[in-house]
């Protein structure tokens, strides 16, 4: 998004005193403002009204006919009419609960089924033997209904006996069942509850808390807190052994996104920032630091990086800086780079639009590598045959149009050109990569961590 700065506006006086030059200058800068302002105000309505997902289904092509249009004209012929007899129509159910044939709705391997026998009311006051003399059960019908419990907390209770030996008076008691916290009052079972409620389906402590005091326990808010931190510490040699498996990955994708953690004051919170880091066996660590400055890329992936490593990311210079330095070949991001084409649709939508289809039909390639499952020589291969030639037109139309178009600098659309043309080496990378994943694979993996 832009950062568009207000200016003072010149008034009539100060206009006239001007010569022609200044009043062009003037006109250029306020254009160029109120381009900036516009881009900034169909930002913000997308945001707040519009559709957040960057998906784009291209135009239709004008010179293309619909299929109507392709069918000569029939003239309308009346329909034949028949005379029917009255008849009662079957009310229709949709949710087949009395249907014993009932597509079923769970995971009979997952859920537990309670089954619950219904009485026949024909047979109800008559013993078993008058059942059976005047009544034969010749099959049964199943219905199936979702149903829940309040509450699936339970309190383990361990009884542990305690015994004394008559001819030396010695007592005995077995020790109480070890916990994964030492001292703690809470189960196994009940941290991981807690521990997916929260970071799973984002159900915060405090909520927990009040539906622990209703279901009758007393417990204290901190108590839940201190248990979140003791859990996280016994999962920390699990995040630095996948850390270290990503560092020894020959492809690397990385990625950040700003986060408000702690306290910066009354009613203020301060800014960090999650560095997601995706590796080749579908490794994903979200490391925290409190900035976004440089040295957090070579702390995280460290300053030894493998033979023939490539680091895949977006266009900030922390990740071009890290490569340099640590000799790491950089291949781009794709899908950044067609987040400018995108945003620029509502201010060039021609142009975007040709844009997006150029891509697009890169990326249909590697899914046709996916859906053939190629590896090895035979993925790079497939690419320099269908992938180079498209990406080649695309960065030649490229400087065609930054050449020939003519339009503002803070236009999006020539942002976007820009933005692509400068970072042309780093997004060719995956045109010779025969291992790793294409930059558009491993950002949707990243993206679809986050969520």
């Amino acid at each position: 998004m832009s950062n568009a700065v207000l200016t003072r506006i010149p008034d009539a006086a100060e206009v006239a005193g001007m010569d022609v030059q200044h009043v062009a200058q003037l006109l250029r800068s306020q254009a160029s403002q109120i381009e900036a302002l516009r881009a900034q105000v169909e930002w913000f309505k997308r945001q707040v009204f519009g559709q957040k997902s960057e998906r784009y289904a291209p135009q239709p092509d004008a010179q293309q006919m619909h299929l109507g249009e392709l069918m000569p004209a029939v003239a309308a012929v009346p329909a034949a009419e028949q005379d029917v007899p009255a008849h009662k129509r079957r009310r229709a159910r949709s949710d087949f609960t009395d249907d014993a044939a009932s597509v079923p709705f769970f995971d009979e391997a997952r859920v537990p089924v309670v089954s619950i026998a219904v009485p026949n009311p024909e047979v109800q006051g008559l013993s078993a033997e008058e059942v059976a003399q005047h009544y034969e059960v010749v099959g049964e019908k199943v219905s199936h209904r979702l149903a829940q419990r309040p509450g699936a907390y339970v309190v383990l209770k361990y009884v542990r006996s305690v015994i004394k030996r008559r001819d030396t008076q010695t007592l005995h008691c077995p020790a109480a069942p070890v916990g994964v916290i030492e001292g703690s009052r809470a189960d196994v079972s009940f941290i991981v509850g807690v521990m997916v409620d929260k970071f799973q389906w984002h159900l915060p402590l405090y909520r927990q808390h009040q539906r622990l005091i209703e279901a009758g326990f007393k417990l204290s808010r901190p108590w839940l807190t201190q248990l979140l931190q003791q859990a996280a510490q016994l999962l920390e040699p699990i995040y630095e052994a996948q850390l270290e498996s990503i560092r020894r990955s020959r492809v690397v994708a990385m990625d950040e996104t700003p986060i408000k953690a702690g306290r910066a004051g009354p009613g203020k919170m301060k800014a960090g920032y999650f560095w997601p880091v995706y590796g080749e066996h579908d490794e994903v660590c979200f490391a925290f630091f409190e900035s976004r400055q440089h040295a957090c890329v070579k702390e995280l992936l460290g300053d030894k990086p493998p033979d023939g490593a490539v680091l895949l990311s977006d266009g900030y210079a922390a990740y071009s800086r890290y490569a340099k330095a640590s000799g790491v070949t950089h291949a781009q991001c794709w899908a950044h780079t067609r987040r400018g084409f995108f945003e620029a649709l509502n201010a060039q939508p021609q142009a975007a639009d040709q844009a997006l289809k150029m891509i697009g039909q890169v990326y249909e390639v590697e899914a046709d590598i996916r859906r053939q499952a190629l590896s090895g020589e035979n993925k790079r291969l497939h690419r320099l045959e269908h992938a180079k030639p498209l990406v080649e037109q695309f960065f030649a139309w490229v400087d065609e149009q930054l050449a020939g178009q003519g339009l503002l600098p803070s236009n999006k659309l020539t942002q976007a050109l820009a933005y692509a043309r400068e970072r042309k080496a780093q997004l060719m990378v995956f045109l010779g990569d025969e291992q790793g994943p294409s930059s558009f694979r491993v950002e949707s993996n990243i993206q679809n961590s986050r969520s």
